[in-house]
C-alpha cells in the first residue's frame, strides 16, 4: 500500500475558499497514493482560543487547556472532509482519541508514543481518506493531551513513521526552506535539499517554516520530509539525511535574529562555581541563555562575563542578577541594539578556512563582532542590529548563496 501523508497549516486552511483549494490538492495525490491528511486548526484560531482561557484565569487548568486548544483542528477536519464528500470522494474526520494517539501524560507538551493503526488501515483499503486532526493525542487514562508548538507537524511526521508512508508532505504558506529569510533579503535562494542537521539549527536560530521539535522527530525517525507552498504550483524543499544530498556548497543558508539582548556583568569575582551561581536561577525561571563569553583580567582575579538572552526576558533577567546574592559584581550592563548572524553549513566540517572568510567579509564592512560561538555546523556572532541587513547581503555574496 502506498501511503502519503499530507499536512496543511494554519495558513494554508485559513479561510474556506482556501479549504476548497487544500482538496483540490488532495485530490490530486489520491490518483497515484492512498492518502492520509492531518491539519491544523485555521488561522488565528488556537490563538483566539488561549486568548479565552487567560481570561477565564491566569492559572488555567493544563488538562482542560488541552481540552480547549484542540478544539481548533476538529472544526478544520470536518471543513476538509466535508468539502471531499461534495467533490465525490469517500472521506471522514478522525479525533485523536477515535484512532487512538497515545501520548504520555504532559499535557500541553506532550510526545506521542503510539499509533493504533487498524481502524486506518482498514479505512484506507475501501478507498476513504482519512482526515486527522493534528496536534492532538490522547493519555493511556482517556485524557485528551495536545502536543506543543509544531505539533500538526509532530502528528505528521509520527503517522508517516508508524504507517511507512512513502511521502510527508508539509504544505505551508511559503515555498520551501531559503538561504535567509526572503522578506529580509529579496536575493535569497529557495534550497532543494537541506540535511535535518542544518535545518535544526535553522529553525533554532529562528527559521519559522517547521518547529525545532518536528525536525528532530524526522531525524531521528529518519522521516524524509517535503515542504511546500499550498499557494503556488511549485517544487519545494527536501529535508532529508545527509548522505542523500548533492551539494556543492559549504554554506547552506543564514538566519539571523531580531529579539536578542545581551548582558554583561563586569568585575565578577574569578573563582569555581561563579558562572554557576550566575545561570542557576535564570534557568529555574526558564530565562534560556545562548551566547556565552568570559574574559579573565590580567591579574586573574576577575572576570567580565557576557551573555546573550530574548528581549522578553531582559527586565526578569534584570531583577534575578540584582536578588542574586551569591554573586558579586561592579556593574551590570545591557544591550537591545543587537543581532545574532549564523552562517549554517554541513561544509564547513571539511573545509578549513570558513570562520576567516565570514569574520574577514564582516570586516570588510567595518562590523564589529561582539559575541561568538560555534557548533559543527554554524558559527553565529553578535552584532549591532542596524548592521544585519548589511552583513547579510555580504555572507550571502561571500558563500555564492545567490547563485
Amino acid at each position: 500500500m502506498k501511503i502519503v501523508v499530507l499536512k496543511f497549516g494554519g495558513t494554508s486552511v485559513g479561510t474556506i475558499e482556501k479549504i476548497k483549494n487544500v482538496a483540490n490538492l488532495i485530490s490530486l495525490y489520491k490518483k497515484k497514493y492512498k492518502v492520509i491528511v492531518v491539519t491544523s486548526a485555521m488561522s488565528r484560531v488556537t490563538n483566539n482560543l488561549i486568548s479565552k482561557s487567560k481570561k477565564i484565569s491566569d492559572n488555567f487548568s493544563d488538562q482542560e487547556y488541552d481540552v480547549l486548544v484542540s478544539s481548533g483542528e476538529q472544526v478544520a477536519c470536518s471543513l476538509i472532509a466535508g468539502r471531499l464528500i461534495h467533490k465525490g470522494f469517500k472521506s471522514r474526520s478522525w479525533l485523536a482519541w477515535q484512532i487512538p494517539i497515545i501520548t504520555d501524560d504532559l499535557h500541553k507538551n506532550a510526545k506521542i508514543r503510539e499509533i493504533n493503526k487498524i481502524k486506518i488501515i482498514k479505512y484506507l483499503k475501501t478507498g476513504g481518506i482519512p482526515i486527522i486532526a493534528g496536534f492532538q493525542g490522547m493519555t493511556r487514562e482517556g485524557k485528551i493531551s495536545t502536543i506543543g508548538r509544531g505539533g500538526s507537524d509532530a502528528s505528521a511526521i509520527m503517522l508517516a513513521k508508524f504507517f511507512k508512508a512513502e511521502r510527508c508532505v508539509i504544505y505551508t504558506d511559503v515555498e520551501g526552506v531559503f538561504t535567509t529569510d526572503p522578506n529580509k533579503f529579496s536575493k535569497a535562494k529557495k534550497i532543494r535539499e537541506i540535511s535535518y542537521e542544518e535545518m535544526l539549527e535553522m529553525a533554532s536560530l529562528g527559521a519559522k517554516v517547521m518547529q525545532p521539535v518536528s525536525i528532530q522527530d524526522a531525524r531521528l525517525n529518519r522521516i524524509n520530509i517535503e515542504v511546500k507552498s499550498s499557494f503556488v504550483k511549485k517544487s519545494g524543499t527536501l529535508i532529508t539525511k545527509r548522505t542523500n544530498i548533492i551539494n556543492n556548497k559549504i554554506i547552506t543558508g543564514i538566519s539571523s535574529t531580531q529579539n536578542d539582548a545581551k548582558v554583561t556583568l563586569v568585575g565578577v569575582k574569578d573563582k569555581p562555581g561563579v558562572a554557576a551561581s550566575i545561570f542557576k536561577p535564570l534557568s529555574k525561571n526558564l530565562v534560556n541563555v545562548d551566547m556565552v563569553v568570559q574574559n579573565i583580567s590580567a591579574n586573574g582575579k576577575e572576570t567580565d562575563l557576557t551573555f546573550t538572552i530574548k528581549k522578553e526576558d531582559l527586565s526578569k533577567t534584570k531583577k534575578i542578577i540584582l536578588e542574586n546574592r551569591n554573586i558579586n559584581f561592579r556593574d551590570l550592563i545591557f544591550d537591545k541594539e543587537v543581532s545574532k548572524i549564523s552562517i549554517i553549513g554541513v561544509g564547513m566540517i571539511t573545509t578549513p578556512g570558513v570562520t576567516f572568510r565570514m569574520f574577514q567579509t564582516l570586516a570588510n564592512k567595518r562590523i564589529n563582532i561582539q559575541v561568538i560561538s560555534t557548533s559543527e555546523i554554524k558559527i553565529s556572532v553578535l552584532i549591532d542590529k542596524k548592521n544585519i541587513k548589511k552583513a547579510l547581503t555580504a555572507l550571502h555574496k561571500e558563500f555564492k548563496l545567490d547563485k
